[in-house]
């Protein structure tokens, strides 16, 4: 997963950090460490204390560079997550409509990402696609199943 990250997005800065938020999973930061130099990237861990299954404190710490305290947050990626597994029905848990094949998953999530970028609005007018300057206009399925999709 570090490596797809690695190739997607542009190489920071000391300038011009990278900057993550993750969960308790002490991996990222052998991973951040490994990829990037220290002064390029500011990554801070928000850590769920839980007592009886329910959430009882969050413990935030700065792991590489400088961000602040305040923002260190994952509850962004948590609604994501969250999101992908309401409306995709093979990333749901204990579900019958699974991918055999990654393949398949891969293209469920990446036509779901495709809707919720170019196609669904967010405020009535624009798409995040619209809003972050990559398109000019909203996508519709028509123009998805004639024009985007390339039949072999």
């Amino acid at each position: 997963m570090m490596d797809q990250l690695y190739e997607r997005i542009a190489l920071p800065y000391p300038d011009e950090k990278l900057v993550i938020y993750s969960d308790g999973n002490n991996q990222y930061e052998e991973a951040l460490n490994d990829r990037y130099a220290s002064p390029c990237v500011n990554y801070g861990q928000s850590i769920k204390i839980r007592k009886q299954g329910k959430v009882i404190e969050k413990l935030k710490r700065i792991v590489i560079g400088s961000p602040d305290l305040s923002e260190i947050e994952t509850t962004d990626i948590e609604n994501s997550n969250g999101i992908f597994r309401e409306r995709i029905g093979r990333l749901v848990r204990k579900t019958k409509c699974f991918s055999k094949l990654k393949c398949r998953l891969e293209a469920a999530v990446a036509v779901f990402q495709f809707y919720w970028n170019f196609m669904k609005e967010m405020d009535g007018k624009s798409t995040p696609g619209m809003v972050e300057g990559i398109i000019d206009r909203r996508i519709t399925w028509s123009v998805f199943f004639h024009t985007v999709i390339k039949y072999d």
